[in-house]
C-alpha cells in the first residue's frame, strides 16, 4: 500500500511542477491547485499540501505567502534550457487528449486534454516532455504551436441572439467555433457552413472565426459530399480559366510527332478498365514473335506532351497531386478535355503514349526491355467483367492473347509473393445510387484473375523503369528519382501486433523479413470471413510505415521490390508525370534540376494522397448510414469487430456496415472492457461479449452527421 501511495504523490508532484511550470506567474495554495488538476486534484488533495512544501524545500517553488507557492524563477529559467523538448503533429482524439506523431523520439507522446493548450488536429507543435514514469507512456504538454496547416472546418451554424458558433463535423477538433453575427455571411441556424478560424489567444476558451462558404442544409447528397471535399482541403472544381486552358490543347497530332515515335498502331492492343471509367491511362499491346516468345507493349498515357512544366495546369496538377474518388463522382487532377478525351487511350483513336516494352519467353521470363515515346490506337475497351468472362468460359475477342498475358500475370505474383510480398486482398465496398446519389443497395468488387492480370504487368513497367534509372550501372552515381518507397515495419508495433493475434490463435514470426511477409500472408487469409478480419487487416497495415514518394530510394517492403516508382497512371498521379518528365529529360541527356525541388513535389504528392484516402473512406461511411437509415428496427446478423470502453462494434455481415452497440444500453447486467483479451464482460453474470464472436443485432439509430449507427444487441 505504501508504494501506491508514493507512486500516487510521484505522479501528483510531476504534474504540480507542471502546471506551476505552464503558468510561472501563477501564485496558488493547496486547494487551488488541486481545482486546477480537476478530479485527480481533488481525490487526492490530501497529499497536495505536504507535497508542494516538500517541493518548495528541494527548491522546485517558493513558498511567497503562508501556503501560497510559485514556481522558482532560477529553476524555470534552468527548465527552458534543459528541455527535453520535441516537435511533432498532433493526432487529436475525441476525448480532448492528444498523441504527438514525432521522429525525435521511437514512440508517440501522450499529451492530456488539460495540457493540450490551443493546438489543434494536425498542428505542428513543441512539446515538453514529462519525466518518464516506470511502465507508463512517455507524456507531455504543448508549449508552443509552430504550424497551423488547417484553419478552415466544416460544420453545423449554431445561433443565437447575440452570437453564433460553428459546431464541427470532425471528431478530432475539440472546441465550437465562435462567430460574431456580422461575420456570418447570411447563414442560417443549422445549415451546414465552412468557418475559418481567425484567431486564438489566451484566455478565451474558443476560437474566434467567420464563415467563407454555406453549403446548404445537412442530408442533401451534393452538400454533404462538398463538405467532406471541404474538410479535407481538397477541391470541387476546376476554375474556368483552367477548363479554358485545357480547351486549347490541340487534339489533332502533328505527322512529326509521329515519325519521332515507335509506332504500335498495327499492333494489337486493349485497355483494361471497369465498366464507368472514362479515363484510360494504360493499355496493353500483345505481338507473338515466334514459337516461344511474345512481344508485350505496356503503353501509358503521354500526358506530360501536353502538360507542360511551370504552366498553370501543371500547377494545378501538383496542386492536386491525385484524382479524388468518392462513392458518387470523381474530382480529377486534369480536366476533363484531358483526363477523359485528349489523354485518355479511348479505343479506334491515335495516341500518345510512353511505353515499357518487353519480350517475354512463355515462362514469363524477360529477354528484352525498352523504355520509350509511342503512338497506338487501341483497338478494343475491355470492362474487368468482360475480360474475366474470356477468362473463365475461355471464349471471345482476343481469346489467345489474354489468356497468355493471364498466364504470365499469374506466374509474376507467384514470384512476388515468394519474394516476400504482402498480398492484401480486400473487398471494395460499392453502392447502386439512384440520380440523386442515394445508395440502393451495397455489393462487394472482389480483385479477379482479369485485375490481377493488369495489376502486375502495371507492378512490372513500374519496377523495369524504376530499375533502369535506379540501378547502379559501374562507378556512375544513382541519377535522381522519384521513388514509391515503403520502409520495413516497425519492431515495436509488430510485437504488440504478435502478442495481439496469438490471443485470437494466430502466430505471428517476427525473426526475418521471409518469416514476416510469410506470417501477414497466412494470417490475412486464415482470417477471412472472421469478425476480426477487417480488425487484423488494419492493425497489419498499421504495423507496417506509410508508402511514401520520395527521391531517396529504400525499396517497396509490402512488394518485395528493391526499385519501384509511380509511371503506369499518369492521369490521376502527379508523381507519374515527373517520372514521365525524368525519363525524358535523361533520354534527351539533359540536367534535370534540385533535388529538394523534386522531394518537395513528393512530399506534396504523398500528403495529398493521403487526404484523398480519407476523403473517400468518410464518403464510404455517410453512404453507410445513409444506406442504414431507413432499416431502424430491421435485425441482422453480424461479428464483433471491436471492442472499447464505450461498446461493441459490429459488422453486419451481408452489407460490411458497421455500429457500435453501446454499453449503456446494455442494461441485463453491468459491463466493463476486458482490454488484454479482447473482450466485455458482465459484472455479475460473467457473460463475455469477444471480438469475432456472431451477434445479432437490431438496427437502433443512424446518426447522419456524425456519419454514426447504433444498433442494440438481441439475446
Amino acid at each position: 500500500m505504501a508504494k501506491k501511495k508514493n507512486e500516487i504523490k510521484q505522479e501528483l508532484q510531476d504534474k504540480i511542477f507542471n502546471y506551476f511550470l505552464s503558468n510561472p506567474q501563477a501564485i496558488n495554495n493547496y486547494k487551488q491547485v488541486a481545482k486546477a488538476l480537476g478530479d485527480e486534484g481533488q481525490e487526492n488533495k490530501k497529499f497536495i499540501s505536504g507535497i508542494l512544501y516538500k517541493m518548495a524545500k528541494e527548491g522546485l517553488l517558493i513558498e511567497v505567502y503562508k501556503g501560497k507557492f510559485k514556481v522558482n524563477p532560477l529553476h524555470l529559467e534552468k527548465q527552458k534550457k534543459l528541455g527535453p523538448f520535441i516537435t511533432g503533429r498532433v493526432d487529436m482524439k475525441q476525448t480532448g487528449k492528444a498523441y504527438i506523431i514525432t521522429e525525435d523520439i521511437l514512440e508517440d507522446v501522450l499529451v492530456e486534454s488539460n495540457d493540450t493548450g490551443y493546438a489543434l488536429h494536425n498542428d505542428l507543435v513543441k512539446v515538453r516532455l514529462f519525466p518518464k514514469r516506470k511502465n507508463h507512456k512517455t507524456e507531455g504538454e504543448i508549449i508552443e504551436v509552430l504550424e497551423r496547416p488547417k484553419t478552415k472546418w466544416v460544420g453545423i451554424l449554431q445561433r443565437s441572439k447575440n452570437f453564433a458558433f460553428l459546431v464541427p463535423d470532425n471528431k478530432s477538433m475539440p472546441v465550437d467555433i465562435f462567430i460574431p453575427l456580422d461575420k456570418i455571411k447570411g447563414a442560417k441556424e443549422g445549415q451546414k457552413v465552412i468557418g475559418e478560424i481567425t484567431e486564438w489567444e489566451p484566455p478565451a476558451k474558443n476560437p474566434f472565426g467567420k464563415i467563407v462558404e454555406v453549403l446548404g442544409d445537412p442530408g442533401d447528397n451534393e452538400v454533404e459530399m462538398h463538405s467532406i471535399l471541404a474538410e479535407h482541403g481538397l477541391p470541387a472544381k476546376f476554375d474556368k480559366s483552367l477548363e479554358k486552358e485545357a480547351e486549347k490543347i490541340p487534339e489533332k497530332i502533328g505527322k512529326e510527332e509521329i515519325q519521332s515515335r515507335r509506332d504500335f498502331r498495327k499492333e494489337t492492343t486493349f485497355t483494361i478498365d471497369p465498366a464507368d471509367a472514362k479515363d484510360f491511362d494504360d493499355a496493353l499491346s500483345v505481338k507473338k514473335i515466334d514459337d516461344e516468345h511474345w512481344e508485350i507493349g505496356i503503353h501509358i498515357a503521354d500526358v506530360t506532351h501536353y502538360v507542360k512544366t511551370g504552366s498553370k495546369l501543371d500547377k494545378e496538377a501538383l496542386n492536386r497531386a491525385t484524382s479524388i474518388y468518392l462513392v458518387d463522382r470523381t474530382i480529377p487532377m486534369l480536366p476533363e478535355k484531358l483526363s477523359n478525351m485528349v489523354c485518355s487511350l479511348r479505343p479506334n483513336e491515335d495516341k500518345l503514349t510512353f511505353s515499357v516494352v518487353l519480350t517475354m519467353n512463355g515462362k514469363g521470363k524477360i529477354t528484352k526491355s525498352w523504355i520509350g515515346k509511342t503512338i497506338i490506337n487501341s483497338d478494343k475497351r475491355f470492362t474487368y467483367e468482360e475480360v474475366q468472362a474470356i477468362i473463365e468460359k475461355e471464349k471471345g475477342d482476343f481469346l489467345k492473347e489474354i489468356t497468355t498475358l493471364n498466364s504470365m500475370a499469374k506466374i509474376w505474383r507467384k514470384k512476388r509473393m515468394k519474394d516476400g510480398a504482402i498480398d492484401f486482398d480486400r473487398q471494395e465496398v460499392k453502392f447502386n445510387l439512384d440520380k440523386k446519389g442515394k445508395p440502393l443497395g451495397v455489393y462487394f468488387k472482389e480483385q479477379k484473375d482479369a485485375h490481377k492480370l493488369i495489376e502486375e504487368f502495371m507492378l512490372l513497367a513500374n519496377r523495369t523503369v524504376a530499375e533502369k534509372v535506379g540501378k547502379p550501372s559501374g562507378r556512375k552515381k544513382p541519377k535522381l528519382f522519384v521513388y514509391r518507397i515503403h520502409d520495413i515495419p516497425n519492431m515495436e508495433k509488430l510485437n504488440s501486433l504478435s502478442n495481439f493475434v496469438s490471443k485470437l490463435g494466430y502466430k505471428l514470426k517476427t525473426d526475418t523479413r521471409e518469416n514476416i511477409a510469410n506470417s501477414f500472408n497466412n494470417i490475412l487469409k486464415q482470417s477471412q470471413g472472421k469478425g476480426e478480419e477487417n480488425l487484423i487487416e488494419t492493425l497489419t497495415i498499421r504495423s507496417m510505415a506509410k508508402a511514401v514518394y520520395s527521391t531517396k530510394n529504400i525499396g517497396h517492403y509490402g512488394l518485395a521490390f528493391d526499385y519501384y516508382t509511380h509511371f503506369t497512371s499518369p492521369i490521376r498521379r502527379y508523381p507519374d508525370m515527373l517520372v514521365h518528365r525524368l525519363l525524358f529529360t535523361y533520354e534527351k541527356d539533359q540536367n534535370p534540376g534540385s533535388q529538394k525541388e523534386y522531394e518537395d513535389m513528393c512530399k506534396q504528392s504523398s500528403d495529398m494522397e493521403k487526404k484523398a484516402q480519407e476523403a473517400e473512406r468518410d464518403s464510404i461511411k455517410l453512404k453507410q448510414v445513409e444506406f442504414m437509415a431507413d432499416k431502424i428496427g430491421e435485425e441482422y446478423e453480424g461479428l464483433i469487430s471491436g471492442v472499447s470502453k464505450w461498446g461493441i462494434y459490429v459488422e453486419i455481415k451481408e452489407n460490411k456496415c458497421e455500429g457500435m452497440v453501446r454499453l449503456s444500453d446494455m442494461d441485463d447486467d453491468f459491463y466493463f472492457l476486458d482490454e488484454e483479451n479482447y473482450q466485455v464482460i458482465g459484472q455479475n453474470k460473467k457473460k463475455k461479449y469477444k471480438l469475432g464472436s456472431p451477434v445479432r443485432i437490431i438496427i437502433k439509430r443512424a446518426n447522419f452527421l456524425k456519419k454514426e449507427l447504433d444498433f442494440e444487441l438481441l439475446e
